[in-house]
């Protein structure tokens, strides 16, 4: 990666910019392209789910030893995985709803992911009682100055090469997944009862669409954090269901809204920011997100408010003779 482009206008100049804000766009358009299938499958909750349900299984990996980027995402990763396959078999074998499920799920999962983090920071500022705290004492000391909390809310700030391949690797390939197995996806998320009359394996795509979607979630958590990743997961593929009724298109602008909305987030909040104040990123490209659905909600050309009022207008039969 070329550090000096001095050539280039202010912020771009600056490579802290290019990196996090190459790493957020990035970000967003894998989340843009997995947000379609969660949202046309009215699944939209399930981004949130599983960003809240990632966080017990990142301070677990930490605790046995994982302090890689890509360590602390493979252990969010299977938390997810399993609160979401957990959600599958209760709706599966009981009469619970799926948002029920998934609602019990995210709480239990949570509650024990800020737990474990609480104790961990506790642990650190005093001596262990008992051999299983003299275990956990290393870990609870690193995660002083690790920052570990910062995948609660996200720091954008922080996010240096190593993520950013992370992102590439982890996200492009969750990308190229969908893309080879686009019409058993598309298939499955519209009819699924049709699907499985043809023979297709629809719970094992369910589980890839599932796992994928979850990969989708857990790269971000550094970056924007539990609690707003569930947005950028939704709103770019929100905004893109107003411009067009087709999904491969829907994918394609939802993919263009996310990277946009995560690039020039990372360029507002560091315009914004000055000495002495700081302006947080993560929020910033949620903002920027719900700024594009609020127009595309009125401007888009199938489904936007504006446009709908229009063609109202138009196909009203006039009055006079």
């Amino acid at each position: 990666m070329i550090a000096n482009m001095s050539f280039l206008p202010y912020p771009l100049s600056e490579y802290t910019v290019r990196v996090v804000g190459g790493g957020l766009a990035l970000l967003g358009a894998v989340a843009g392209v997995l947000g379609t299938f969660a949202v046309v499958r009215r699944q939209s909750l399930q981004g949130d789910a599983v960003s809240h349900a990632a966080l017990p299984g990142v301070a677990l990996a930490f605790l046995f030893g994982g302090r890689s980027p890509l360590a602390l995402v493979f252990g969010g990763a299977v938390a997810g995985w399993v609160a979401m396959r957990l959600v599958t078999g209760i709706v599966r074998r009981s009469r619970i709803p799926f948002d029920t499920a998934l609602a019990g799920a995210l709480a239990v999962f949570f509650g024990a992911g800020i737990t474990l983090m609480t104790y961990l920071q506790k642990l650190a500022t005093r001596r262990p009682a008992n051999p299983l705290e003299e275990w956990m004492k290393p870990a609870a000391d690193a995660s002083v100055g690790h920052g570990l909390e910062r995948y609660l809310f996200g720091q954008a700030a922080f996010l240096n090469t190593a993520d950013l391949w992370a992102i590439v690797g982890l996200g492009g390939g969750a990308v190229l997944v969908v893309m080879l197995f686009w019409k058993e996806f598309k298939l499955i998320s519209f009819d699924p009862d049709f699907a499985a009359s043809v023979g297709y394996p629809v719970r094992l795509l369910d589980a890839v669409l599932t796992t994928l979607i979850v990969v989708s979630v857990v790269i971000g958590l550094q970056s924007v954090g539990v609690v707003l990743m569930s947005a950028l997961l939704v709103a770019p593929a929100t905004a893109a269901r107003q411009w067009t009724n087709r999904l491969g298109v829907m994918a394609a602008v939802s993919a263009a809204f996310g990277a946009v909305a995560g690039f020039t987030g990372e360029v507002v909040s560091h315009i914004a920011s000055s000495p002495g104040r700081t302006v947080p990123t993560g929020p910033t490209v949620v903002l920027g997100a719900t700024l594009i659905v609020v127009v595309s909600l009125l401007f888009g050309s199938k489904r936007g408010l504006v446009w709908q009022r229009l063609q109202y207008r138009h196909s009203k039969p006039s009055d006079t003779p």
